[in-house]
């Protein structure tokens, strides 16, 4: 058994980071339950670095990512797509022995990443004098309150963040 929740973790972490983005540009989303936080804009502020240093790095991680992939000779939408079947017991894909041995040695490559990406993450979050909980908190908040999405969009918008 492969160990992917560990990369499904790590793209539930950069989805997560992504997510808060998509909610402050896209206010027609659904709505989430309401988390309610008071947050100052000094706070947000340092939200907003955080957040763009974090986008930066998911880009540079997806690209990694991507080309580990390549280096591991599968293309990536196959490499996807014999990932995700392995995923989901109810899904089949056919893939040569060939193409298993790669998928596997590529699951293991990107594995050991992983934890080089997290203390990334952290520390680009604790630079920002946040601390990883309270970061995830905002994310929250953001993903449910109207008015924290607008003043994080211009702040943004203004390069305050």
């Amino acid at each position: 058994m492969f160990k992917s929740k560990k990369i499904a973790g790590l793209l539930f972490v950069f989805t997560l980071i992504m997510g808060s983005a998509a909610m402050a540009q896209n206010p027609t989303m659904p709505q989430q339950q309401t988390v309610d936080i008071d947050v100052s804009d000094a706070e947000l502020s340092k939200f907003a670095k955080a957040y763009q240093g974090l986008r930066m790095m998911n880009q540079q991680v997806n690209q990694k990512m991507m080309k580990t992939v390549q280096d591991g000779g599968l293309e990536v939408q196959r490499f996807n797509e014999i990932h995700q079947a392995s995923q989901d017991p109810n899904k089949e894909v056919e893939a040569t022995e060939e193409e298993l041995k790669k998928h596997k040695a590529i699951l293991a490559e990107i594995e050991g990443m992983q934890g080089d990406f997290q203390k990334k993450m952290e520390t680009t979050i604790k630079d920002q004098g946040l601390t990883v909980e309270r970061y995830q908190k905002l994310v929250a908040a953001l993903q449910s309150d109207q008015e924290l999405q607008t003043r994080l969009q211009k702040m943004m918008q203004q390069g305050q963040g």
